[in-house]
């Protein structure tokens, strides 16, 4: 289960009027890349396909495909807002490793292929 935070989801559900398409799904996945193997993925996406799971959190319909589904289990996403902007965070309590940058991750059964950041 992904955790998304109010304001997350608030941010989200602005980004969507703005797109002008109240259908609109938050798809959340990993992809390989980063200097630490797995990049995470978030996206606007109408579609769904067969494996994926769709889950709903703060009014927010998120679309997981069936390979990112365990790793992001238990992951919280939130919104933070600051003098320098603003900027989704990731809280994966399945990451053993991040790099510097903070965009990258690898998980005791995951490693990705590490990329420059």
């Amino acid at each position: 289960m992904i955790n998304v935070t109010e304001a997350a989801a608030s941010h989200v559900q602005q980004m969507k009027e703005e797109e002008g398409n109240p259908s609109l799904m938050l798809r959340v996945g990993v992809k390989g890349g980063g200097c630490s193997g797995l990049s995470y993925s978030l996206g606007f996406d109408e579609n769904v396909n067969e494996d994926d799971q769709i889950e709903e959190m703060n009014g927010l319909k998120l679309v997981v495909d069936k390979e990112s589904a365990p790793i992001l289990d238990g992951v919280t996403i939130d919104y933070k807002q600051n003098m320098m902007g603003g900027g989704f965070t990731i809280d994966n309590p399945n990451a053993i490793v991040s790099c510097g940058c903070g965009s990258s991750f690898k998980t005791a059964t995951h490693a990705g292929t590490p990329e420059d950041c």
